[in-house]
């Protein structure tokens, strides 16, 4: 699945959808929210006693008789306010960031788990970047929504609200005079809600495709630098870049004309005001002090217009986010474990396939009608030309993709009746492109495990000869691994995935590719260690190298998604088959 493509999918949620699900985090913490709500409606109301009062004291001072006790009374409230509404502002901040970072960091947790346990296909398929973006980039959209929009919303509303009832009860003719621009202000919102939506899913869209790009060629530089590409990268890169800098100016073109238009509405509201109002001054209805009352309310009324504007920008970036977010945790695994599956507390390491059927696209079949069956505790080893379903058999066992026809038991069972967990617990893996995560040696090893030991953990790299450069490391088993374990040669990461898989007592090991890049002292280590190994459970090899293979009790030979032979290494030889001829070819100048 293309990023485009999940986009497009995505991106048919409607707003309605999108708020619910959104609010559903929110609910663990409405006790805050409402608490943070009800000091903003004491921090509105402390801010709007500052014109009101303003407005009185200047009716006093235009008084013939000034009442100073009033005016330092009113003062006295005055500080009060500010300093009530300051405090109260300060209270409800810490309120909503805590509360907000506490819904991001659980969304993120969320998000994290549900990719944790998903498909390799869908993570074989979807670009790493376009997830790292999601998880990141797209969770911190949110964190601002959460902690500055969704209540100050609520702020923004309560105060439209108070002040008009605050204006209503001043004068009714000035504030029914003031509601001719609200149809424009409801109206212009709605436009601008419509066309930045489409922007912010554009740039969220070309932002993961910048992401995505970046994570995939800085990984692959070597090769880019190798070939002399980078010229072509650039120009690749650069359209990408270009495109995401377009989207921004579309994001930015369409804000660019809200706020103005909010001001400029602002600015009618203010003559109609000081119009009408000063001709009620000079008729002697109203006072210069109700005057400039209206005048502040009308200031602090489109103020909360502006800031909604503003988290209009956000909601919408927040919304693009969203759904993108929501795309990711409404894919559902297609590999999952039935009701009630069986928990495995054992496993001797028996395996077998009964007329198996794979294919990873419709009915493009990799393996067809293949059946086989594999004791406890023996070796066998799969050989043939590329894509004729070696790893794909290794892949099944470990249920990374589930087959279309066709049975496989281990230890008798059905591999779909047993629960993922367990079956893979007692599986251990060794690939071809050994990955080592950033940290030791000892929390490569371990995984991080606290329980294994110390010394368990030197004895299995005795066993499989890792200890032969480990020894050698200035820091041991303390030795720092750099990004994918670059500082470390081929050979000496497969040596330390052999380590791990041990570590970790298998009953089943898969070794996929394992030997093929080695170097020949490497080799010899490694040969070693797989005769060691055999003795511990049921070992599965896929290996071009037919020296690594001849020990193994017995060598299937695939073709075409088909078993052509079967056998041991000797009796192989004697048929003269395909395997001869292997044999033949990779021998041939010895």
């Amino acid at each position: 699945m293309s990023d485009v493509n999940l986009d497009k999918r995505q991106f048919t949620m409607t707003d309605k959808q999108i708020v619910k699900r959104l609010l559903s985090y929110a609910i663990p913490y409405i006790p805050k929210f409402i608490i943070t709500i009800g000091l903003m409606l004491f921090s509105v109301l402390a801010g709007l006693l500052e014109p009101f009062l303003t407005g009185r004291s200047i009716d006093l001072i235009k008084e013939d008789i000034v009442d100073f006790n009033v005016l330092y009374w009113y003062l006295g409230i005055f500080i009060v306010a500010i300093l009530v509404g300051n405090i109260l502002n300060y209270l409800q901040t810490i309120i909503l960031q805590n509360t907000g970072q506490s819904i991001i960091y659980n969304i993120r947790k969320e998000i994290f788990t549900h990719l944790e346990f998903h498909d390799v296909a869908y993570l074989n398929k979807t670009p790493t970047g376009a997830l790292v973006t999601r998880v990141t980039n797209d969770t911190n959209t949110l964190s601002e929504m959460y902690t500055n929009v969704i209540v100050s919303v609520f702020r923004n509303v309560i105060m439209v609200v108070l002040i008009f009832v605050a204006m209503f009860f001043i004068n009714i003719k000035l504030t029914l005079l003031i509601l001719i621009v609200v149809p424009f202000i409801i109206f212009f919102s709605f436009l601008f809600r419509k066309y930045s939506r489409k922007s912010y899913r554009m740039v969220r869209s070309n932002l993961s495709k910048v992401n995505a790009f970046l994570a995939e060629h800085l990984s692959g530089m070597k090769i880019i630098q190798i070939f002399n590409q980078e010229d072509e990268k650039f120009i690749e890169f650069d359209e990408r870049n270009t495109k995401l800098k377009q989207s921004y100016y579309r994001q930015i073109f369409v804000f660019g004309l809200y706020r103005p238009t909010m001001y400029l509405l602002y600015m009618i509201a203010l003559v109609i005001v000081f119009y009408y109002g000063g001709i009620s001054v000079i008729d002697g209805i109203i006072t210069v002090g109700v005057l400039i009352t209206f005048q502040s309310y009308i200031g602090r009324f489109f103020e909360p217009i502006q800031e909604l504007a503003e988290q209009f920008n956000t909601i919408q970036s927040a919304f693009a986010s969203a759904e993108r977010l929501f795309g990711i945790l409404d894919s559902k695994p297609t590999i999952s474990n039935i009701e009630n599956p069986i928990d495995l507390t054992d496993m001797t390491g028996e395996i077998e396939f009964k007329n198996v059927w794979f294919a990873y696209n419709n009915e493009e079949w990799i393996l067809k009608d293949i059946s086989f069956k594999v004791k406890a505790k023996e070796s066998v080893a799969f050989i043939g030309s590329t894509g004729a379903g070696k790893t794909t058999i290794l892949r099944l066992i470990t249920r990374n993709y589930d087959i279309q026809k066709g049975q496989i038991f281990v230890d008798g069972i059905d591999i779909k009746t047993i629960s993922k967990e367990t079956l893979r617990k007692y599986i251990g893996v060794m690939l071809q492109d050994v990955f080592m995560f950033s940290g030791t040696i000892e929390s490569n090893i371990k995984l991080r495990d606290d329980s294994i030991s110390y010394e368990k953990m030197v004895q299995s790299c005795k066993y499989v000869n890792a200890d032969t450069f480990i020894d050698k490391l200035q820091d041991g088993y303390k030795e720092r691994v750099k990004e994918r374990g670059n500082n470390f040669s081929t050979g000496q990461r497969q040596l330390l995935s052999f380590a791990r898989t041990i570590i970790h007592d298998p009953k089943v090991m898969i070794l996929d590719e394992a030997t093929s890049n080695i170097d020949t002292e490497t080799e010899q280590l490694i040969q070693n260690s797989l005769e060691k190994m055999m003795s511990i459970g049921t070992m599965l090899i896929v290996a071009h190298r037919l020296s690594t293979i001849q020990h193994v009790d017995t060598i299937i030979v695939l073709s075409k998604g088909e078993i052509i032979e079967k056998g041991n290494h000797q009796d192989l030889l004697k048929n003269k088959g395909h395997y001869y001829s292997l044999y033949k070819l990779q021998y041939q100048e010895k």
